[in-house]
Parts: structure tokens; C-alpha cells; sequence
């Protein structure tokens, strides 16, 4: 089998590696835009949180508030003293 090397070939071959860069950096260009608007969604979502926050943090400013440290909710977690001896 004998395999020439044409023209037309040729200029197929090139357009077709054209074609497939094109096609590539078309791609690129739409996953990019994808996660900026991921990205843009979810600093949005961190604003908004942050205003409530303030919003929140402006209300209760200058309130107290009391926490009961003798209902043990979770022993795991409830804090214990331990006592240290020294060494001499």
C-alpha cells in the first residue's frame, strides 16, 4: 500500500487541527465563564450572610446575656478541674 502526500490533504489536515484549537479554546472560554458565575454566586451568598450578621450584631448590641453552666448537656464536652501535683 502506497500512501501519497497530496494538497489537498494537507490543507484538510491543517484545517482540521484549526478546527479542533478552536474548538478547544471555545470550550475553555465557557467553563471559565461557568466557575466565574460559580464563584460570583457564592460571594454573593458570603455578602448577604455577612450583612445579616451585621444586621443581627447592630440589633443585639449592648445586650447581655446569660449562659447556665450547671445543666450539663453533653459529658464529653462538659469542662472538669484537675488537680496537679508538683514535682519536687
Amino acid at each position: 500500500m502506497v500512501i501519497e502526500a497530496s494538497v489537498p490533504g494537507f490543507f484538510r489536515t491543517i484545517l482540521i487541527i484549526i478546527g479542533a484549537i478552536v474548538l478547544l479554546r471555545f470550550l475553555g472560554q465557557l467553563m471559565n465563564a461557568k466557575r466565574n458565575l460559580e464563584d460570583e454566586k457564592k460571594m454573593k451568598e458570603e455578602q448577604a450572610n455577612y450583612e445579616k450578621d451585621k444586621k443581627r450584631s447592630k440589633i443585639d448590641f449592648g445586650k447581655t446575656s446569660i449562659l447556665n453552666t450547671n445543666t450539663k448537656k453533653n459529658t464529653s464536652s462538659s469542662i472538669e478541674d484537675v488537680d496537679y501535683e508538683e514535682l519536687v
